[in-house]
C-alpha cells in the first residue's frame, strides 16, 4: 500500500518541476478521488466525472508548469475546486450543445457563490481528509482495533454488538475507538496544516 508521506507544498513543486512522473501520479492518487467524488456530487454520470478528473488534471498539467505555491495568495484547494467547476460547467454546456465553451467568469463566479457548491465542496474534503486519514490508521492498527472503530464509531453499532461480534471485551471496544480517533484527528489536523 502506498500511503501518501510527502507534504503538499513539497508535492505542489514536484508537480509544478514537471520531470516527475512519480510526482503526478502521487498528485492523482490524492486528489482524483476527491475531483470524482465532488463530480458525482454535482450529479455527474460516472463516465462524466472520469472525464472531469482528466479534464482537471490536464488544465493542471498546463496550469503547474512552472507553478510556485504562495499560500498568501489562497489555499491551493479553493484553487483546485475553480479548476474543477469551471470543468464541470464547461462539460454541462457542452452536453447541451452550446457554443460558447469558454465563459471562465460564469464558472468562478459559480465556484466563489453559490453555497451549495461551497458546501458540498468541503464535505467532499472532508471525506478527503478522512480518507487520507484512514489510509494511515490501515498501515498503523491492527485488524480489530480497525474493525471496532469501523463498526462502533462509522457504522453506529452499538459497544455491546461490536463487542461480541469480534469476541473482545467493552473497554477493548472503547480502547480501539479511542486511539483511533486521537490518531484519525491528529492526522487531519496535519494534513490541514499542511495545505497552508
Amino acid at each position: 500500500m502506498n500511503v501518501a508521506t510527502t507534504t503538499h507544498s513539497t508535492l505542489l513543486a514536484r508537480v509544478a518541476g514537471g520531470h516527475e512522473p512519480a510526482a503526478w501520479n502521487e498528485f492523482c492518487e490524492r486528489y482524483g478521488e476527491l475531483i470524482r467524488g465532488f463530480a458525482k456530487r454535482r450529479g455527474l454520470q460516472p463516465a462524466d466525472c472520469d472525464d472531469i478528473v482528466q479534464d482537471v488534471l490536464l488544465a493542471l498539467t498546463t496550469a503547474m508548469t512552472g507553478f510556485q505555491y504562495d499560500p498568501s495568495k489562497g489555499k491551493f484547494r479553493s484553487y483546485l475546486k475553480t479548476i474543477v467547476i469551471h470543468s464541470i460547467f464547461r462539460r454541462g454546456k457542452q452536453k447541451r450543445g452550446e457554443a460558447d465553451l469558454s465563459d471562465i467568469e460564469e464558472a468562478t463566479r459559480v465556484a466563489s457563490t453559490d453555497e451549495l457548491v461551497e458546501a458540498a465542496w468541503e464535505e467532499e474534503w472532508r471525506q478527503y481528509h478522512l480518507q487520507q486519514a484512514m489510509k494511515f490508521v490501515d498501515a498503523e492498527f491492527n485488524e480489530a482495533d480497525r474493525t471496532a472503530f469501523r463498526m462502533y464509531a462509522l457504522e453506529g453499532r452499538s459497544a455491546n454488538e461490536t463487542a461480541e461480534a469480534l469476541g473482545l471485551s467493552l473497554d477493548q471496544v472503547y480502547q480501539a475507538k479511542s486511539r483511533v480517533l486521537k490518531r484519525l484527528s491528529h492526522l487531519i489536523e496535519t494534513q490541514v496544516a499542511d495545505e497552508g
